[in-house]
């Protein structure tokens, strides 16, 4: 059975952090490199990156499935959107529906709170994940090449799905 629970504690803060380590490691150095992996783990899910994300607004909750950390997603409430900076699920997990209740329940929180849509950002060459989001009715609107330091970009398309 799958609950989401809002990340508040210290405690919580380092379950995410070990979650992102193992499922970055998992799937994204195919994609970008096992450097750059590490470096934007530090860079965005560190303890200390995530506190500063939740004083700017980012919320944190975690998905467990079975009462096991399962993965876990990060939103902020931006202008007339919902910006879903990150929605993750360990491997072993996937295929049981949770990244689309994640995305459901920011769907909820979106409507919730009045917004239009939902937007986020995705690797050019994440194509398992691009197509995902487009089954969950996601199109993409837009493309971005952001530098994040040490010689390293993110080369994303930006998805948007109004609610």
């Amino acid at each position: 059975m799958l609950s989401i629970k809002k990340v508040q504690s210290e405690k919580e803060i380092l379950v995410v952090e070990k979650l992102a380590i193992e499922i970055w490691n998992e799937h994204y150095v195919a994609i970008i490199g096992q450097k750059q992996v590490d470096y934007m783990l530090e860079k965005f899910q560190s303890v200390p990156a995530m506190k500063q994300q939740m004083q700017d607004g980012l919320q944190y909750y975690l998905f467990y499935f079975d009462d096991e950390p399962a993965g876990y997603l990060g939103f902020k409430l931006e202008g007339s959107q919902v910006f879903l900076s990150k929605i993750y699920v360990l491997a072993r997990y996937r295929g049981n529906k949770i990244g689309k209740s994640g995305m459901d329940f920011v769907a909820i929180e979106a409507k919730q709170h009045q917004k239009e849509g939902i937007r986020l950002t995705v690797n050019k060459y994440n194509t398992a994940s691009i197509e995902v989001y487009k089954r969950m009715g996601f199109s993409v609107i837009d493309e971005v090449v952001a530098d994040i330091g040490e010689g390293y970009v993110m080369d994303d398309y930006i998805l948007f799905k109004a609610v």
